[in-house]
């Protein structure tokens, strides 16, 4: 026997589990510092979805970094020597610990976004990232040539255990870490978990080079001839086979929270849907089939195109089906890569352009999508094209498919025509009276696009033919959705922006709407009578516009500040001598609301001066005069993606140091999903402020959009300016005991949510 094989001996007699305890660490690592530097740098670009898709295409770019280097690395064929240059690496990175942003790129750039977030985050953790990365394919390589070597152990299944890691870290963060540790504990507990990894890293390292120090990369052969090195043409079917997965990821994503319910964490559900088809897709038994799993895929992806254009089905429906065509569509396509895996010869190679893959579908989303497309094209367009990946069946396609898909092309095709037919004509007059051939016509749509949806699922066994009718249903639906009057929609890194048009009779006619994502903004009616008045959040009767009539009443000349623009609907309350600045972070927004084409609040009807500044609020107005303002508005809250860093108490403190002795200042806290109401009420305490709180409801006898129903808070430096609006019996003395103030380093969304849940289900303790 030699050297070599009682070396090989050796390592078959240990156990593997510290193959599967530093995969399974390393991964965990990973998916903890993805949310906590998206905590520490994503509040100040807003928080979107588009956002976060940036940050996702990045730790993509930074994955296929170590994983390049885990493959480059064997080429060096003594594992010692590897060990060593490994060890070496994780020290360097070391080097930009403990965890923080760096500010050598300045503020963030409301105009290039991307490419500033993209250069913090490689300089704040872009290299201890790239080597925590490379742990999964350099640990499988090196069980690859000793335990494999020995006793012919899968090392695939390691992928397996560092895909559990990523997942249960990932879950843990916004239910553990983020609510029990501030932000300041959070980083330097990660650095020391990282310095901890290292050790833990250097005992592999002793076992490896103990049993195969000097080993030569693992040779595979079958029967007497040695495994080909993989192909160009396999090499690009695993960068397909990862692209559709990373691109669906973010584009379900970007759909939900813009199209369905924004609501906060949404993007964890199908990041870790998607860690949950790597960890079945690379068990040695998983736990669904390959068949099983086109069966459901093909059901799944035939109800979500159905769907895809209408928006105000039930939520939970939704929710369901577009996550689990997602799902299974992410799991079909990974399915489909590890049954073309290589042998583990080959594995870091494997990996490499499995990450490449990652990175062409993120990007995809992340950067080209937002520029050629207006709306979220990219997801049901990617969700057509996964269906290549089915079969194709073998011979020619039989008669009855395609008598099948001529059904299923005639039936998706009867869904926008009686569309078409519910909303004109006589049909659509009965609409307005209130008859029923109009929901008839309706239930006709619902009909014909659950035959294309059975049609298609009777052809799924022949994957050419399932996309052409998935592709047909698709552009069916989109004809027959929902029938919103959509004027004009536009794309920016910062999200979708809506201007629709709502016919009202009782305010005279037609009122405009902006939209972002599914938060409305403002509203503005196109009757001369009620052009200048403020609707929605800003009406009179609400709380914002109860203030400005307050102050108004008391000051001949306002200097006035706003976070957030929406339609400018304030600027409406602005009199010669006022001047009004909007503080805005998207440039998109500004030229919609200016633009008379679209919105007139801040030109015809604002009798003031209107200025902007373009950029995160709390930045740009730190550079403001102290003691400037009669009354600062901070309306950034309504939508869902909340940025936590505005509702801080050292925000707080900004916003009271830039108002006047006697200014004041209003919070919006309206959030469908979020309790903001209690932190805010802390904050404004804590930040040495008194404050007022007010909850208005709508009166029922207005019209649509006439008012809304609402949240703020009132605060000031002292008493003596809350005085007129103490003795209104409509403002309520605050509660700041209710939850612990959030700061810069401390916030608690998942308490925030769940404060919104117990409002709406009493029965939560």
């Amino acid at each position: 026997m030699t050297t070599q094989d009682a070396a090989a001996n050796t390592a078959a007699d240990r156990s593997p589990a510290l193959f599967a305890i530093t995969v399974f660490a390393s991964a965990g690592l990973v998916f903890l510092v993805e949310p906590m530097i998206a905590k520490l740098v994503l509040p100040l670009l807003g928080g979107g979805p588009s956002i976060w898709n940036t940050s996702l295409a990045f730790f993509q770019v930074a994955l296929l970094a170590g994983y390049g280097y885990a493959h480059l690395l064997q080429r060096v064929r003594s594992i010692r020597l590897q060990a060593g240059l490994h060890l070496a690496a994780m020290v360097l990175a070391a080097l930009v610990l403990p965890l923080h942003v760096t500010g050598v790129f300045g503020a963030p750039s409301s105009e290039h976004p991307a490419l500033w977030l993209l250069g913090v985050m490689t300089v704040s953790i872009g290299a201890p990232f790239a080597v925590l990365s490379a742990t999964a394919p350099l640990a499988q390589a090196w069980h690859a040539r000793t335990l494999h070597a020995a006793t012919g152990t899968e090392p695939y299944a390691l992928y397996a255990a560092s895909n559990l890691g990523s997942l249960l870290a990932l879950l843990a963060y916004p239910i553990l870490v983020e609510p029990l540790a501030t932000l300041h504990g959070q980083a330097v507990g990660w650095s020391l978990g990282y310095g901890a990894f290292v050790l833990l890293m250097a005992a592999l390292m002793v076992f490896v080079t103990r049993a195969g120090g000097e080993a030569t990369p693992v040779v595979v052969v079958a029967g007497d001839t040695v495994e080909a090195a993989p192909s160009w043409r396999d090499r690009l079917t695993w960068v397909v086979l990862a692209a559709i997965p990373s691109s669906l990821m973010m584009g379900v994503t970007t759909h939900l929270a813009t199209d369905v319910a924004s609501a906060p964490f949404l993007w964890v559900i199908p990041l870790a849907l998607y860690l949950v088809t790597f960890i079945i897709a690379f068990s040695t038994k998983p736990a669904i089939s390959e068949q099983t799993t086109l069966i459901l895929q093909a059901a799944a992806v035939a109800a979500c195109a159905s769907i895809l254009p209408f928006k105000a089905s039930n939520l939970f429906l939704q929710l369901f089906i577009h996550l689990s065509a997602f799902f299974l569509t992410a799991l079909m396509c990974h399915q489909a890569l590890v049954a073309r895996r290589p042998a583990p010869g080959h594995l870091t190679g494997f990996y490499l352009w499995m990450s490449f893959g990652g990175v062409v579908g993120g990007g995809f989303n992340a950067f080209l999508a937002p520029v050629i497309f207006n709306n979220v094209w990219e997801y049901p367009l990617i969700l057509a094209l996964a269906c290549l990946v089915r079969p194709w069946g073998e011979g020619p396609v039989e008669r009855w498919r395609w008598v099948t898909l001529a059904l299923g092309c005639l039936a998706a095709a009867g869904a926008p025509l009686a569309t078409m037919a519910a909303y004109s004509g006589e049909i659509g007059r009965a609409h307005l009276m209130g008859t029923t051939g109009h929901d008839l016509m309706l239930l006709l749509v619902k009909v014909c696009l659950a035959a294309a949806v059975v049609c298609a699922f009777l052809v799924r066994r022949r994957g050419i033919v399932f996309f052409g009718l998935i592709a047909i249903i698709s552009l069916a639906a989109e004809g027959a959705g929902d029938k919103v009057d959509v004027l004009k929609s536009w794309r920016s890194f910062f999200g979708v922006v809506r201007q629709s048009e709502l016919k009202l009779p009782e305010m005279g006619g037609t009122v405009r709407m902006l939209s972002h994502g599914t938060t409305l903004h403002g509203a503005q009616a196109q009757d001369p009578r009620w052009r200048c008045r403020p609707l929605v959040y800003y009406a009179p009767e609400t709380p914002i516009g109860q203030v400005f009539t307050e102050v108004e009443r008391r000051k001949p000349a306002l200097r006035i500040g706003a976070v957030g623009l929406g339609t400018g609907a304030v600027g409406a309350y602005t009199r010669p001598g006022d001047r009004l600045t909007f503080f805005e972070i998207d440039p998109l927004v500004i030229r919609i609301s200016s633009d008379p084409a679209h919105f007139s609040y801040t030109t015809t009807c604002a009798k003031g001066k209107i200025d902007y500044v373009v950029g995160d609020a709390r930045l740009t107005l730190a550079k403001q005069p102290r003691d400037q303002f009669d009354i600062l508005l901070i309306d950034a809250f309504s939508s869902d993606s909340v940025p936590a860093h505005l509702l801080t108490v050292e925000a707080m403190r900004g916003y009271l140091s830039r108002i006047k002795p006697d200014g004041v200042l209003i919070l919006h806290l309206s959030n469908r999903n979020l309790d903001l109401r209690s932190p805010a009420m802390a904050v404004a305490y804590a930040a040495g402020g008194e404050a007022l709180l007010q909850r208005h409801d709508a009166a029922k006898s207005s019209p649509m959009l006439w008012e809304s129903s609402e949240d703020a808070l009132i605060v000031a430096r002292n008493a003596k300016a809350l005085a007129p609006f103490a003795a209104d019996p409509r403002w309520k003395p605050t509660e700041p005991v209710l939850v612990r103030p959030w700061t810069d380093d401390y916030t608690n969304l998942i308490g925030a949510l769940y404060g919104r849940m117990k409002e709406r289900w009493a029965w939560l303790p």
